[in-house]
């Protein structure tokens, strides 16, 4: 049995207030899990302009790409087919709010803490590139 492949691309937007960085989840409208904004690419989209695409059209955050972070992969079943899903994210830093054109996929957003990041993800893959994350942040602060 053939698996298909499906490509994406998503952000872990950075946003600073006067308490300090928060970082943005949501919340899929389907399935309920919490996660970082992601989304289908598209054939003629470089990862880069998909990661930022899918965050505002998720959310309406606009943001740019400080570097890249990671993948997950994994296998789930759609319409009885195999599929395995590769997504590639994106450590962002916000630049403003927007208006959501796809917010019927996303029921729920937060800005929240970093420490309070991992606790809010549902998924452990996810949980795994959030600590790469959390590295790649802390090395951003050091050298700034």
């Amino acid at each position: 049995m053939a698996i298909k492949r499906i490509f994406s691309a998503g952000g872990i937007v950075i946003k600073q207030d006067k308490d300090g960085p928060r970082i943005l989840v949501t919340q899929h409208s389907k399935h309920k899990g919490w996660d970082f904004p992601k989304g289908h690419r598209e054939i003629y989209e470089a990862e880069e302009q998909t990661a930022l695409r899918e965050v505002e059209e998720e959310t309406g955050v606009k943001a740019e790409i400080i570097e890249r972070v990671g993948e997950t992969k994994y296998f789930y079943y759609e319409e009885g087919e195999r599929v395995l899903k590769t997504v590639a994210f994106y450590l962002m830093k916000y630049i403003s709010d927007g208006e959501a054109t796809t917010a019927f996929e996303v029921s729920g957003t937060k800005w929240l803490h970093p420490d309070k990041v991992e606790a809010q993800l549902t998924f452990k893959d996810t949980k795994a590139l959030w600590e790469k994350a959390k590295e790649k942040i802390e090395k951003l602060k050091i050298e700034n």
